[in-house]
């Protein structure tokens, strides 16, 4: 919201779509000129496309209330869509950890996701920016097996040649409001273990 607001803010005149979908998908689409600026995990590789990196997302294990030890050798783990890379990197992880007994399910949608995991559907592996809410609602706890996968590595890609210079600088707003909420994230959490 803050980006959109603030690309508004900038280009009154500029007609914004959203489209949500997942990295794979928002790639075909962007390399197909569907789209003008893609915000997904990237890089893309490819001598026509520019990507601006964007800072990193940490994840974090989430529990239901009601579940105190989670064994992840049997305890369902909701993550992201089967076809992102996160779900491969978790599924190859807990393969490793726990053998074939680990079942993951993904979901589309991050939101259904921490609300899977407050029903008691399973523990989650999902951003910690967006966690924060809901623990901070009494509706699931963190926990720690201990282990993270690594954080998710995001750009604002587009396409570069030919150049368009509204797109370039939709791109750098872009990473000045990743950058400020990151920082503002860092801060939160700061203050919140000063406490």
């Amino acid at each position: 919201p803050d980006f959109l607001t603030r690309l508004h803010q900038t280009f009154p005149k500029l007609k914004i779509e959203v489209s949500v979908d997942i990295s794979l998908n928002l790639r075909e689409m962007l390399l197909e000129r569907s789209l003008d600026l893609a915000i997904l995990m990237g890089p893309i590789s490819e001598y026509t496309v520019d990507n601006v990196d964007l800072p990193p997302f940490q994840l974090n294990w989430y529990r239901p209330l009601n579940m105190a030890e989670p064994d992840l050798r049997v305890t369902p783990v909701i993550t992201y869509n089967r076809n992102s890379r996160p779900h491969r990197e978790l599924t190859r992880e807990l393969r490793e950890r726990y053998g074939s007994t680990a079942q993951i399910f993904p979901t589309n949608s991050l939101s259904t996701g921490f609300e899977m995991v407050a029903s008691g559907l399973g523990v989650g592996i999902l951003p910690h920016a967006l966690g924060r809410r809901f623990v901070g609602e009494n509706k699931i706890a963190t926990f720690d097996p201990g282990w993270l996968p690594n954080p998710l590595q995001f750009t604002a890609t587009y396409i570069g040649e030919p150049r368009d210079e509204l797109v370039a600088e939709a791109a750098r707003i872009l990473q000045e409001v990743a950058v400020d909420y990151h920082r503002r994230i860092a801060d939160i959490d700061l203050q919140t273990a000063e406490v």
